[in-house]
């Protein structure tokens, strides 16, 4: 019996799928489906052109700290596919990853079109009918796929890998799923405040950014920052901008930030270190001279917001102006006005609620022979690669399932 299988989806999952199945199970015909010209659009234009592919991190259960959401669903799937699987994989095919000092792994290329190419050359070694300009109008049940231009496919499998799109959802919802609020995350956030104007490109190699609602912190990171022209960017906000995802929707993105700009000093040390700049450095200017690892023109701008004269020495600023400073370094309040966009990596969190999943197989248990990977899913990671690994993954599992009988 030669079983039809198709996947809607020219992305990483879809591709990836569609090659471990026809590569599984090669007595069966498999057919992928992608609406646009060029398929893998997101897999070029990731890591700035360069391919984020994975993380370099091997233990599951320290893996899935990097998902908002969907880490628990996945610990099992990542001790049957982690990154080290791969990498193995992709060095099977003659690619090989190297790791950089944050853990993200890239192409020793540095070349996305090397992944690219990869795929490409993998899907058609293994038989994969992959079909570019061929929308999906409309799934029914039964596994009858209408194209746009009213062709008709019916399938005995089917893997729905559509990344974010609208469309995926409600196909998922019309064949009986759950969708889970849709809504952004991995973003920047929007700042308009005198104290980052003008200081555009500035980084900070650690800070710590919490969100605060009435008094309150409700979610905390720290990591580096980044003042852009429009606000702040970075992994510690992009960071928290996953993990607040639903929080930072349901205020309209405008909540009070706390930034701590110097997190590894406790608040007795850094007091003291105040302190004992007045004994060490008594005729040096304030604005002219810190002991700290930061950047001198974010110094001098802090210094200034809290009222202290380009003049003023150490020696001679007072217990109030230092109190002032030491509130500044360490709670400075600034407005969430919006968000911004981190590249051109658009990610969601929220889609087809994982309750209604097999994670051994990735088949729906609603709809026996259906199958989700990738992003459609209410999974999302952090940036650093985590996202592409939970869509090698969860195709991984679906391809290696679709074609038993």
């Amino acid at each position: 019996m030669r079983l039809q299988i198709i996947v809607i989806g020219g992305g990483a999952a879809g591709f990836f799928g569609a090659i471990t199945c026809a590569i599984q199970y090669p007595q069966s015909q498999v057919t992928l489906l992608e609406a646009g010209k060029v398929p893998l659009t997101k897999v070029r234009i990731s890591g700035g052109g360069r391919c984020n592919v994975t993380h370099h991190c091997f233990e599951a259960a320290q893996l899935i700290q990097y998902y908002p959401r969907g880490g628990k669903a996945l610990r099992g799937a990542f001790t049957r596919f982690n990154p080290k699987e791969t990498i193995a994989w992709f060095n099977s095919q003659g690619v090989n990853l190297k790791t950089e000092p944050d853990g993200r792994m890239f192409p020793v290329t540095d070349s996305s079109q090397t992944i690219v190419d990869c795929l490409f050359k993998a899907a058609e070694k293994a038989g994969v009918l992959i079909k570019t300009q061929a929308p999906v109008k409309t799934v029914l049940e039964g596994f009858k796929v209408v194209l746009k231009e009213g062709e008709e496919l019916h399938c005995d499998r089917l893997l729905i890998a559509t990344g974010s799109s609208p469309l995926g959802y409600r196909w998922a919802k019309n064949l009986g799923h759950q969708i889970e609020a849709t809504v952004p995350s991995l973003f920047t956030f929007n700042i308009r405040d005198s104290r980052l104007e003008g200081l555009a490109g500035v980084s900070v190699e650690s800070v710590s950014l919490r969100l605060v609602e009435s008094g309150k912190t409700r979610l905390e990171q720290i990591g580096p920052l980044l003042i852009t022209h429009w606000g702040v960017s970075g992994p510690a906000v992009l960071r928290l901008s996953a993990w607040a995802a639903r929080l930072l929707y349901e205020h309209k993105y405008k909540m009070s930030l706390v930034i701590n700009w110097l997190p590894e000093y406790s608040p007795e040390s850094l007091k003291e270190e105040l302190l004992n700049l007045k004994v060490t450095s008594p005729k040096k200017q304030v604005q002219s001279h810190c002991s700290f690892k930061l950047p001198k023109r974010l110094w001098q701008r802090l210094v200034e917001t809290v009222g202290i004269d380009a003049q003023i020495t150490w020696s001679a600023i007072s217990k109030v102006q230092l109190n002032k400073l030491y509130q500044e370094l360490t709670q400075g309040l600034y407005s969430i006005q919006g968000k911004g966009v981190f590249k051109e990596e658009f990610v969601t969190c929220g889609g087809v609620s994982l309750k209604e999943i097999d994670f051994k197989t990735m088949q729906s248990k609603i709809c026996p022979g259906l199958f989700f990977a990738g992003e459609i899913l209410d999974i999302d990671g952090v940036t650093g690669g985590f996202n592409f690994q939970s869509a090698w993954t969860t195709a991984w599992l679906a391809g290696q399932s679709m074609g038993a009988l």
